[in-house]
């Protein structure tokens, strides 16, 4: 995932994208990266689990799918503050 401004300095900060931009940029992608992503719009942080329970994928779906919306800078993520050995996340915009 991409570095917070606190940790580069030269790391641009990243404006909120509209709603027609989010759109955009989750109508190219895949049904199960655009369920993961509503799942995220009503929920949100969840661990890859929690997602996979809340959306019926399997774990390797759900994984696909955080890639996905990755890519297009959609999704975020930092350690949960409940167990720092998991990842949870959130949609960006």
């Amino acid at each position: 995932m991409s570095t917070s401004p606190a940790e580069d300095p030269s790391a641009a900060v990243e404006e909120p994208l509209t709603e027609e931009e989010y759109r955009d940029r989750l109508r190219e992608l895949p049904p199960s990266a655009k369920l993961v992503a509503k799942v995220l719009e009503t929920e949100s942080p969840l661990s890859q689990g929690q997602l996979a329970d809340e959306s019926l994928l399997p774990d390797r779906t759900v994984r696909y799918a955080l890639n996905r919306l990755d890519d297009v800078g959609l999704v975020g993520s930092r350690y949960s503050f409940r167990d720092a050995r998991k990842q949870v996340y959130f949609l960006k915009h």
